[in-house]
């Protein structure tokens, strides 16, 4: 059975966070489609509590909390690191790791200690965009990148865990990337490349 996908209609685009990197990223992949976006924060709407189990879970209850509160389509991202070592953490935590000062050097640093006298760094990056619609309606699209953990972390650019991740196959860690470069393979790149197929191309 063939799913059906909804277009999105034009017009504002609510990008559902208040991380201003993860706005960035993707405000910059919606650029090219002539997308308006605006961030909810920019709005002054609250943001939802994550409760969900899973990253789409968490994804789909932002992006609904944004457009029944601004009355527009919204975009969410739920994303983090998978540590195959640490059973799958900081995972769905990815951000809590950070601590309420959101200081991603402590969460790399946290990282790295549960790693301690552990010989398999295998990680892998996931990222779950969600579409939702003010009537409920919603759409979401998983994306994955593989790679490995480097000690200490590498570059300032990116923002969260990307100094110290690097997918199989390169030589740059995200943190060292050109964001264009790392907009064309990440694992948020994938997941975004499925939901315009599905609700914008």
């Amino acid at each position: 059975m063939t799913t059906m996908h909804r277009r999105f209609p034009g017009g504002r685009l609510v990008i559902a966070s208040h991380n201003p990197g993860k706005v960035r990223e993707i405000g910059a992949l919606l650029g090219p489609f002539g997308v308006e976006t605006v961030s909810a924060g920019a709005l002054g709407l609250p943001e939802p509590e994550e409760t969900g189990d899973s990253f789409e879970a968490n994804a789909e209850l932002k992006a609904l909390a944004s457009a029944r509160a601004s009355a527009l389509p919204a975009l969410a991202d739920d994303s983090g690191l998978v540590v195959d070592a640490l059973g799958g953490q900081p995972g769905i935590y990815s951000a809590r790791w950070a601590g309420p000062a959101k200081d991603f050097a402590v969460a790399m640093r946290r990282v790295e200690d549960e790693l301690a006298g552990k010989d398999d760094r295998r990680a892998h990056f996931v990222a779950v965009l969600s579409l939702a619609w003010p009537d409920g309606h919603i759409e979401s699209f998983r994306g994955e990148a593989h790679g490995a953990l480097v000690w200490p972390p590498r570059g300032a650019r990116g923002f969260g865990y990307d100094p110290m991740f690097l997918q199989a196959g390169h030589r740059l860690t995200y943190g060292e990337m050109d964001p264009e470069e790392k907009h064309r393979i990440s694992h948020r790149a994938v997941a975004f490349a499925e939901l315009v197929a599905a609700c914008f191309a």
